[in-house]
């Protein structure tokens, strides 16, 4: 367990070292896609639709945030199904179409290995919408492995801004010898903290711009429903009062 600590606080000093002008990148694309109205989609399969799922109704997150989860390519239905519909090609434009992604949006696409078709495919369809498409993957695993597009693509190779997890091959931190396999993933936890951290820049660039973007209050504090309620209600025109 303490070694997993170390791995972890090792990992989050080498984003925070690489990674802070690229999620700065980030942050203002995601205030300026909310600025003029546009939207903020986040998207994995299997475990990388958690981080989609991180920031959508978060205590503390942007309220425009739309999480694209397609139940067949998360885990809960078939996690050996969900492995196999992550490699089809042709199942993004799909969801594209569905989610009416758009240009002018930004469309977060988080998967580790970046090699399998559907992250690929939903990136290459939103630059091809006029969409900004931003990547969130394992820079070691995925220039190690092949690719299962047709393309030849990976994500990294095809997004407009890549973030870096920082993460090892095969995502698990910790070795055991004994074992001869490694435990202990960090793509999660090293996930959700570059997440939030582009959002909490996104807030400070919206209101150093004037734009008061609407920030969910936890439900479990007393205020929080009518903190929601209200902000639910305020005009467009009235959080760009100032711009």
């Amino acid at each position: 367990m303490d070694t997993y600590f170390a791995k972890i606080e090792e990992i989050l000093r080498t984003v925070i070292r690489t990674q802070k002008e690229a999620m700065g990148q980030a942050a203002e694309c995601f205030a300026k896609s909310l600025i003029t109205d546009h939207k903020l989609f986040l998207f994995g399969t299997g475990h990388s639709h958690m981080l989609a799922e991180e920031a959508f109704y978060r205590a503390g997150g942007l309220m425009d945030i739309v999480p694209i989860l397609e139940s067949g390519l998360m885990l809960h239905e078939g996690a050996t199904k969900s492995t196999k519909m992550e490699r089809m090609e042709g199942y993004a434009e799909i969801l594209l179409d569905e989610h009416q992604v758009a240009e002018g949006d930004v469309l977060v696409v988080i998967s580790n290995s970046g090699r399998n078709a559907v992250p690929i495919e939903m990136a290459l369809g939103a630059k091809s919408r006029g969409a900004k498409v931003i990547a969130v993957t394992n820079l070691t695993q995925s220039l190690q492995a092949t690719s299962r597009h047709r393309s030849g693509k990976k994500l990294y190779e095809v997004a407009d801004i890549v973030l870096d997890n920082c993460g090892c091959d095969g995502d698990a931190a910790v070795y055991f010898e004994d074992l001869g396999l490694s435990v202990g993933p960090s793509s999660t936890v090293i996930g959700a903290f570059i997440i939030n951290g582009i959002i909490v820049q996104t807030v400070k660039n919206c209101l150093e711009k004037g734009y008061v973007p609407p920030i969910y209050m936890s439900a479990n504090v007393e205020e929080g429903d009518d903190h929601n309620a209200k902000v639910k209600r305020i005009t467009r025109a009235e959080r760009m009062d100032d711009i």
